[in-house]
């Protein structure tokens, strides 16, 4: 709008001028001087993924590749094979297909990749024997043997296997173990990638498909193959491309494609429910503490855990001044304020109490939070613009199947209010809380690991 008006006043003013200077005949009508809008050029699609980070677009293409829309290698890189793919999930929900997400679609999309992960048990494992990393559906394999020469996971009934399998040669190429594995009897090949430093291939062995990626480090081979029944095709083959972009056979540096190890001191946020010293917070912080601090007021003890919707009550015994949260009345409206105290780390060491800023939408039975909070606002209390209590903000490492340098990532649910009054009063804790000031009422959460 602003290119347009400054085009016709930059127009309207040259006319002017002219007509200034150049007075019209007599007799003669004057010019009409003609104004044409100047219209701004939108950005591509591919230019808005540019402006992503990296972590952003290996989360990206890891969620695409998830819900059944990407197959390709899931590296960072822009591509118009990515920019499809973000088109067809947005076809898929009756969208515009635009090629960029809004933050409400991108929330749908992490979230329903996340269940689908969840749904096959998605793992990164270290193989013992081989030291290689890769992304294992535990629910769907979870039959495991191995021994010198690589390991098998594989279904109780052998619908789906996976083999990871280890050799020595002398002076291998990756076209001639490409070659070898093709002669494989009872295999059809349909695809073929060869590249100098690891070749794909995919087809039918007998009534199985199979997808098979290899390569070598001096004289050692070491391949993964990845055999499934045609029948569970649209079930398994997210998961084998997600597989195929998080295996490294020869890991030299610390791996992040799947959940980042825990912390040895992590910090989270704790809401004051009780005058007695309740605190609810979100269960993965404090799990594994050898012990649990409340900063400002001394140690504290977890008194119960709800695994299922990720919620933890803490104790603090003789502490003073507490103000505890009114949860009794229940926000509804979707745009929600987040009080939180951040990882110190993000604010200079300091302990301040913060705010942010996030939308609330249901995706099935949950319910995500976009934009996700900094890191320490796990815990955090939601309250709507009028004030009330609307739940708990938890923090979810998401899980990336991508390159080993691939930067931890993170996305926001809420435990609704009502699912957090139901854990307290399943353990008898009388939230008698009266107080509408969520910053007056967070803690910080201290744990400490071994």
């Amino acid at each position: 709008m602003r290119s347009m008006l400054s085009a016709t006043l930059m127009v309207v003013t040259i006319g002017t001028a002219q007509a200034q200077t150049t007075a019209p005949a007599a007799g003669a009508r004057p010019k009409t001087v003609a104004t044409v809008p100047v219209r701004p050029t939108l950005q591509k699609p591919e230019e808005t993924a540019n402006g992503m980070t990296q972590a952003e677009r290996l989360a990206l293409q890891s969620d695409l590749a998830w819900v059944g829309q990407y197959n390709g290698a899931i590296t960072g890189d822009v591509s118009e094979r990515m920019v499809n793919a973000i088109k067809e999930f947005q076809k898929s929900r009756g969208g515009k297909p635009t090629g960029v997400l809004n933050p409400q679609e991108r929330g749908v999309l992490a979230e329903t990749a996340r269940r689908k992960q969840e749904s096959v048990g998605w793992r990164i494992v270290t193989e013992p024997g081989t030291g290689a990393r890769l992304g294992i559906p535990n629910k769907l394999v979870p039959q495991l043997a191995s021994g010198i020469d690589g390991a098998r996971w594989s279904s109780p009934t052998g619908t789906v296997q996976v083999v990871l399998a280890r050799r020595k040669e002398a002076n291998p190429t990756t076209a001639r173990l490409a070659e070898r594995e093709k002669k494989e009897p009872g295999r059809t090949i349909d695809y073929t990638v060869v590249k100098p430093d690891f070749f794909v291939l995919s087809g039918l062995q007998g009534l199985k498909k199979f997808y098979i990626r290899g390569t070598f480090k001096g004289d050692e081979v070491r391949i993964l193959t990845i055999l499934y029944d045609q029948a569970t095709e649209n079930t398994v083959e997210p998961v084998v491309i997600a597989m195929s972009s998080a295996f490294n056979p020869f890991p030299t540096g610390p791996q992040v494609a799947g959940p980042p190890p825990r912390k040895t001191v992590e910090y989270g946020t704790g809401v004051v429910v009780s005058d007695d010293g309740a605190i609810v917070t979100d269960r993965l912080v404090t799990d594994e503490c050898i012990a649990i601090t409340i900063g400002g007021h001394g140690n504290a003890d977890r008194i119960a855990e709800d695994k299922e919707h990720d919620l933890a009550l803490l104790h603090i015994y003789g502490a003073r001044g507490l103000k505890s949260l009114n949860i009794g009345a229940t926000g509804a409206k979707t745009a929600l304020d987040l009080t939180g105290i951040a990882d110190p780390q993000n604010q200079g060491g300091g302990n301040a109490v913060s705010s942010a800023k996030a939308a609330a939408m249901a995706v099935g039975n949950d319910v995500t939070l976009t934009p996700a909070p900094a890191i320490g606002f796990s815990g955090a209390a939601a309250l709507d613009a009028d004030g009330k209590f609307a739940g708990l903000a938890l923090l979810k490492p998401v899980v990336v199947a991508g390159p080993a340098n691939a930067a931890p990532n993170s996305h926001a649910m809420l435990a609704p209010a009502g699912t957090v009054r139901d854990f307290l009063e399943a353990h008898g804790v009388n939230a008698n809380g009266t107080s509408s000031d969520a910053k007056a009422a967070v803690v910080r959460v201290i744990c400490v690991r071994k």
